[in-house]
């Protein structure tokens, strides 16, 4: 199953890169060529855009989707981290999940989907938080 798993979170990105570019939000990888990785980063003009962004994600887990993220003092790091995880296995990179550094330039990295309509669903309820 891993190729065809790996095929739904590429898609997944590409259509998050694909909906964030057509918002005004620069991301990387490009969208002209096939990813070599399952992560996206995404950069937002605002602390309060990234935190929204990453909330979202966690809302539409399977796992803890009723969690609202807060960014807090990780051990390790300078900045304060927002991290979106409703995983069925913790720290599965694999399983839809958004991170980040709250400080500029507010990327958040996007990364999973097991299946290409989960990631269809996270889109959804980004684009309705970030467009209003």
């Amino acid at each position: 199953m891993a190729p065809h798993t790996v095929a739904q979170a590429i898609k997944t990105s590409l259509l998050i890169g694909q909906a964030m570019n057509e918002l005004g939000f620069e991301n990387y990888p490009s969208l002209d060529k096939t990813p070599y990785d399952i992560t996206r980063a995404i950069k937002f003009d605002s602390a309060e855009k990234m935190v929204n962004f990453i909330r979202e994600v966690q809302y539409a887990s399977p796992i803890d989707g009723f969690v609202t993220c807060e960014p807090w003092d990780m051990p390790g790091y300078d900045e304060k981290i927002i991290m979106a995880a409703g995983t069925f296995v913790s720290g599965a990179s694999i399983e839809l999940s958004a991170d980040g550094p709250v400080k500029p330039p507010y990327i958040a990295y996007f990364q999973g989907g097991l299946t290409y309509e989960h990631g269809k669903y996270a889109l959804e309820r980004i684009l309705n938080k970030l467009r209003y």
